[in-house]
């Protein structure tokens, strides 16, 4: 749309957004990046300079709860049945989803406020985010990316023991402060993602985990018929697709995070997200 390394105020193309956001913005150019690329192009305002600005989450208050994908990369599914409650077997016979609470989604370089009181397990997980640009219902799979506004890197930290001691993993993944989302969003049309795409994750600069999208069980297109089959996919929805292994609980012993460190996820056509823990 514009140079990465330039800003643009959108209430400044749209007077109308402000005080607004960017899923209003998303209903501006009716879910459409190429409208959204249109409506930049056309702007013949100024345009500032990355470097002094504060990134914030591209969406910090989602819609709804964050859908989320469990177990959809093979080695994560691996690595983590034997640790995690709700009878997830050597194989999946059906995707597992969970929805994820964020009252706010953290931006880059925002620190996630850890509850060790609560839970001393804190991990992380490196995600493909979808975002919807054009809702609807019963969406073909062959037709998924028209519904699809862009792609960004979301963090899903999770309170493993809250995870496992509840049976189900709503509240372990929900706790304030336990979202990520950012740099931005890379709209399909600047970024053919998404499953061919290199994903890492790094803890205080040490490789953790290491995919691509291509070794998704079920790819994003695949994601978006299914859930679109009963579930009515609204402008705005996030979907975090999975997470490769190499997450904290999957090492023997666990590898958990610990206040101070610093968690970096990147996805290849996107960007690095870093956020440090604190609590």
């Amino acid at each position: 749309m514009v140079s990465r390394n330039t800003v643009v105020f959108l209430d400044r193309i749209f007077p109308e957004l402000k005080g607004m956001d960017f899923v209003d913005f998303l209903y501006m150019v009716d879910g459409d990046p190429i409208k959204a690329q249109e409506a930049i192009r056309a702007y013949g305002g100024s345009f500032y300079d990355i470097s002094k600005a504060r990134i914030l989450a591209p969406i910090q208050r989602p819609v709804h709860d964050i859908i989320c994908v469990g177990v959809n990369y093979a080695d994560h599914l691996k690595e983590t049945r034997e640790h995690l409650a709700g009878g997830i077997g050597e194989t999946a016979l059906e995707t597992v989803y969970f929805s994820k609470r964020a009252s706010c989604i953290l931006g880059p370089n925002e620190r996630v406020v850890a509850r060790f009181d609560l839970d001393d397990s804190v991990d992380y997980e490196v995600e493909l985010a979808v975002i919807i640009g054009k809702g609807g219902k019963g969406i073909p799979a062959e037709e998924a990316e028209e519904h699809i506004f862009g792609y960004s890197i979301f963090n899903d930290f999770s309170s493993r023991r809250l995870q496992t001691l509840h049976g189900q993993w709503m509240f372990g993944k929900s706790l304030d402060t336990y979202a990520a989302m950012g740099p931005l969003i890379a709209d399909r049309q600047e970024s053919p993602l998404p499953n061919h795409a290199d994903i890492q994750s790094y803890v205080n600069g040490e490789l953790r985990q290491s995919s691509n999208t291509a070794l998704l069980i079920k790819d994003v297109f695949q994601l978006i018929h299914e859930l679109s089959s009963g579930i009515t996919l609204e402008t705005g929805d996030i979907i975090a697709t999975g997470t490769p292994a190499g997450v904290g609980m999957g090492y023997m012993p666990p590898r958990f995070l610990k206040r101070g460190d610093r968690v970096a996820c990147e996805i290849e056509g996107i960007g690095s997200l870093i956020n440090e823990i604190d609590g």
